[in-house]
């Protein structure tokens, strides 16, 4: 692995798997790995699991982690091509990246989308000129269109809590909000569970169905309902148009799921990225019961990225 930016990245995800949960059993048996080297994690966005976990996870291995958050630690980035350099923008990702990698051996790089140009944001201008520029590993804390690592670490969560022969019944299913959301979890999570071993499938009102290029021949219910019955994980999560980009086209039913949920489903596993607002994307009743996944998905970001790094450190998938 010479970076690490979606599923695609990964060659072997049962073996991937394996090397976390080993990881899990003793999160410091390979301390020296890490050791004299750097990682360097930059943050366009806030963020809280991401930065804390991913923190821990270079700890984990001995390594120096530092954090710059992105035009307030430092100079404002520029990352048009050929640009004339006479506006708001202090310094270009050519010289940001390229310097960073004289600083760290791994660098992990979070931006959001505007949600304003669907072709721009596709096109991921921060992830990419990473990429391009970049002389050392990086690692995606989120892009435009994807979060891997969450990904990884819900897709940990669920193998480490499925103890059926049979393939669990994984739905991803929206959820209301009160503000445009990026569709970055739910491509992601359609990514890694089509490569899982999972029968999936996604249910979202009408207008709201994601990218083609990440649902692919998934299974897509507007039906709530009938998309979560027999489900045995549930992935709720909020995101905006892709067809209307970035807009909230008006949805009749509620799509919250509450108590009554529960009642009718009482083996379901619940599934959020965090941060949730509660009552409106989940209700009290399924976040504080024992059915919630949500907080070992939190604890398993760390186990995610200290996979990824101990891979790019000394890769064998």
């Amino acid at each position: 692995m010479k970076n690490f930016t979606s599923v695609h990245d990964i060659k072997n995800i049962k073996g991937i798997l394996s090397k976390a949960l080993a990881i899990k059993q003793d999160p410091f048996s390979n301390k020296s790995l890490g050791q004299n080297k750097t990682l360097g994690l930059v943050f366009l966005n806030p963020s809280l699991r991401t930065r804390l976990s991913s923190q821990q996870a270079g700890w984990n291995l001995g390594m120096h982690v530092q954090v710059l958050n992105a035009g307030q630690d430092a100079w404002t980035w520029e990352f048009s091509e050929g640009t004339v350099m006479d506006g708001s923008t202090t310094e270009h990702v050519k010289e940001a990246a390229r310097v960073l990698s004289r600083y760290c051996d791994v660098i992990g790089i979070r931006a959001f989308p505007l949600l304003q140009d669907r072709e721009e944001d596709y096109s991921e201008p921060v992830l990419s000129a990473f990429l391009k520029y970049a002389t050392v590993p990086v690692v995606s804390l989120e892009s435009a269109t994807r979060h891997p690592l969450q990904s990884f670490a819900d897709l940990i969560t669920i193998e480490q809590t499925w103890k059926e022969a049979r393939p669990p019944k994984v739905v991803l299913t929206w959820a209301p909000h009160t503000k445009a959301l990026p569709h970055c979890v739910a491509n992601s999570f359609s990514e890694w569970m089509i490569k899982a071993d999972v029968d999936f499938s996604i249910a979202n009102p009408i207008g709201y169905d994601l990218s083609p290029e990440f649902v692919q021949d998934t299974p897509v219910y507007h039906d709530q309902m009938e998309a979560l019955k027999d489900a045995d994980y549930v992935y709720v999560k909020n995101w905006s148009s892709f067809e209307q980009y970035g807009t909230m086209p008006p949805v009749e039913k509620d799509w919250m799921l509450g108590e009554d949920f529960l009642l009718k489903n009482p083996s379901a596993r619940i599934m959020h990225c965090l941060p949730v607002r509660r009552n409106l994307e989940l209700g009290d009743a399924l976040l504080d019961s024992n059915n919630q996944l949500v907080y070992e998905q939190a604890a398993n970001r760390t186990l995610a990225m200290q996979t990824v790094l101990s891979e790019l450190l000394s890769p064998t998938l």
